[in-house]
């Protein structure tokens, strides 16, 4: 008998290694058939910035943005690695993707058992590559989660005994999701209070708990401590000073708390979509993990983690898609409890129903694949893009990008009037304003008309051979209070200065180009963009 228990062990052992290697080698096979899919804003601007980080100029020198400059970084590490290109980018994520999958799966082993690992792993596979969370592109929240989950398992292993090198480590780990993005000061406050109240349980005395949560805190600051120094070397610590604390708080006060449910559930409702069933499983974990005894303390872990993860979600009331990526792992686990939970209850019965956990899971899994199966296996990448951004020029970017590279030397500058950072990673060519967003342009917050003259400024100074002019709301947000002042300057200055060279109309869900020859009119016009060449 107990031979016989053996057997049936490995074979549901054996078959839940199959499903997770299944559910790996399908999410890895979409996010290689899309490593070709356009670069969006936030990718643009990660990639422009790391890219002059490869040539030595430090962030926020040409290029401005309200965020830590971690992501930065890391896409200078991804494209010295891969290569600048598109593809090399997204396999970059591709492998950051991998290693928190595998974290996922350590932490839930840890945390419940193996199998509540593989299904957690599993789950975070098909959710953080979703479509509805906007999961295939390379945003900052993917950046953050890799070293968080790292921080974390380094907390859960830590014993009893006295191992400050790993409580350092754990911070460290913390300290760069932070640098990362600024969201991620709620996973720091995640596992300093999770350090103090384990110590307070395990009945440390105060001078040890103290010790103990100052190494955790020096390797928190330490990443921060040496960028802020390696940024005032730059000569760019005010930069940085202004654009990640000032006007952050300015954007981040924006949105009116009254407005953040109506944002929040709108958003909450978009990024279940068709992984209802997933998020049910994880609901039903954490109640069923809290009323068993056995895995009550693992489940008030994460149950914890989910809160913080959400704080950083809420963060600025905005609410975006790929916000909620910082909830994915904490939901995955939560999901690996569910899973246990039905695992153990089912122990005793027969081998067909031991794999009843098996076949529901892999049964939701399939459930959102199948949904998006036109999106992740029959579009084209250019295709692809335009399902989820159809208003945005993100595959116009590389046609225009080529133009500019092909008719300019590596000396000349060019300028984009609009939010399309892109295009300066594709035409290699540098900024003539470190003005690569126009959103807080046209923000109702102090520094907007400062912002407005300081990029025509930097633009009349530096007199860029090309001109690009993105005239849809989608690359500028104007608000009815927005300063129209940039607007007037540009029609003035472009018709002093610049010659139009090139024109991209998007109407009914086409594209047409012409450049050089640009035509007075066209029978229907759409979205546009104006590509100005300097006058002789």
């Amino acid at each position: 008998m107990r031979e016989k228990i053996d057997i049936e062990d490995k074979i549901v052992r054996f078959a839940w290694w199959g499903l997770a290697i299944i559910v790996l080698s399908v999410t890895v096979a979409i996010r290689i058939r899309l490593l070709g899919i356009p670069l969006e804003r936030d990718e643009g601007e990660y990639a422009y910035a790391g890219q002059l980080m490869l040539q030595g100029i430090p962030p926020y020198k040409l290029a401005y943005n309200m965020k830590f400059p971690g992501t930065y970084a890391a896409y200078a590490l991804i494209m010295s690695i891969f290569g600048q290109t598109t593809a090399g980018i997204h396999l970059g994520l591709l492998v950051v993707n991998v290693a928190t999958i595998a974290l996922i799966f350590f932490l839930g082993r840890l945390l419940v058992n193996y199998t509540a690992g593989i299904a957690a792993a599993a789950s975070y596979a098909v959710l953080s590559v979703s479509p509805s969370i906007l999961g295939f592109a390379g945003h900052a929240t993917h950046f953050v989660m890799l070293p968080v989950l790292g921080g974390a398992l380094l907390l859960l292993h830590e014993s009893s005994r006295q191992r400050l090198g790993r409580l350092f480590a754990s911070g460290l780990l913390f300290g760069l999701a932070l640098l990362m993005k600024q969201p991620a000061v709620f996973f720091v406050l995640f596992g300093a209070i999770y350090l103090v109240s384990k110590d307070v349980r395990q009945g440390f005395k105060l001078r040890r708990t103290f010790l103990r949560s100052l190494i955790f805190s020096a390797g928190v600051i330490l990443p921060f401590g040496i960028t802020c120094l390696a940024l005032s070397h730059a000569g760019v610590f005010k930069e940085f000073w202004f654009w990640t604390i000032e006007y952050a708080r300015q954007y981040g006060s924006l949105v009116p708390l009254a407005q953040a449910p109506q944002i929040f559930f709108h958003s909450v409702s978009e990024v279940i979509g068709v992984g209802g069933a997933l998020w049910m499983l994880a609901g039903l974990g954490l109640i069923a993990g809290l009323w068993d005894q056995q895995t009550r303390g693992s489940t008030v872990f994460l149950l914890s983690f989910l809160f913080f993860a959400v704080l950083a979600v809420c963060l600025g009331f905005y609410f975006r898609y790929h916000y909620f990526i910082f909830v994915l792992p904490a939901v995955s686990l939560l999901i690996g409890v569910a899973i246990s939970e039905l695992s153990d209850l089912l122990a005793g019965r027969t081998m067909a129903a031991r794999f009843v956990p098996l076949l529901l899971l892999g049964a939701t899994l399939s459930l959102p694949i199948l949904r998006d199966k036109k999106f992740f296996f029959e579009a084209s990448p250019v295709e692809a893009c335009r399902m989820i951004y159809p208003e945005s020029p993100f595959a116009e970017s590389i046609r225009i990008a080529n133009y500019v590279r092909d008719h300019t030397s590596s000396d000349d500058t060019i300028a984009v009037l609009g939010s399309e950072p892109q295009i300066y990673f594709y035409s290699q060519r540098r900024s003539a304003t470190g003005y690569i967003y126009t959103y807080g342009l046209m923000e109702p917050q102090k520094y907007a008309r400062q912002m407005q003259e300081e990029m025509m400024r930097e633009i009349e100074r530096a007199h860029p051979k090309y001109l690009i002019s993105v005239v849809m709301n989608d690359s500028w947000l104007q608000r009815a209070r927005s300063d129209r002042l940039i607007f007037t300057w540009a029609n003035e200055y472009t018709a002093q200065n610049y010659a139009v060279a090139g024109f991209v109309n998007m109407v009914s869900g086409r594209t047409d180009y012409y450049f050089t020859n640009v035509p007075q009119s066209v029978p229907q016009l759409g979205n546009y963009i104006l590509i100005y060449e300097r006058k002789s």
